[in-house]
């Protein structure tokens, strides 16, 4: 509990941690650009702590152009390997090259159905779960939508979205949410 309010044991005590749980996570997002970022953004936390790639969120913005997607979708080889060079994200070569094969997946998505949010959000019937965890043991890691949105993607081409990392998307976008019952988040929700 921090300022008389409790939170989601997660969140901790670092000021970054606690201001992304208290103004990001589990709200809904219907923004495709912001929707992107966090797409790859999850992908590229794949085994890493969430923490870090907080810490290295505003060097990504700047070094993937704002996750614009039709940006991204036009990386060259070269392009890649100068993020590859960049200290300020995590250089992963099969990251970064899942990234930019995942923005063009994006883009075919959002011209077949008009926008990636009109798509993504159709896993969760178009409105958010509403979970009532007492206990992050309680929280799981998958679940049935996000091991469908997993392969849904999967076979439309994107890279790291596998059922853990889509479960771990989908609670910060808000389509799941998983603040616990006596987080003050869950509250205001």
């Amino acid at each position: 509990m921090a300022r008389g309010r409790a939170r989601c044991p997660w969140a901790g005590s670092d000021p970054l941690y606690t201001a992304y749980h208290d103004e990001e996570w589990g709200i809904p997002v219907h923004d495709d650009v912001r929707l992107f970022e966090m797409l790859v953004l999850e992908g590229a936390q794949a085994g890493l702590s969430w923490i870090t790639i907080l810490k290295k969120r505003a060097r990504y913005r700047e070094a993937f152009d704002g996750f614009d997607p039709r940006k991204v979708a036009r990386y060259t080889p070269t392009r890649v390997e100068a993020l590859l060079r960049d200290p300020g994200i995590v250089r992963n070569r099969a990251k970064v090259e899942g990234a930019v094969r995942s923005a063009r997946a994006f883009l075919d998505v959002a011209a077949e159905r008009g926008s990636f949010d009109t798509y993504v959000w159709e896993f969760v019937g178009g409105r958010p779960i509403r979970n009532r965890w007492r206990t992050l043991r309680e929280v799981p890691a998958e679940t049935a939508e996000s091991r469908a949105l997993s392969r849904d993607l999967r076979r439309r081409g994107f890279a790291f979205v596998g059922p853990t990392i889509c479960y771990a998307f989908m609670q910060a976008v808000g389509m799941v949410d998983d603040h616990l019952v006596n987080c003050f988040r869950r509250r205001a929700a």
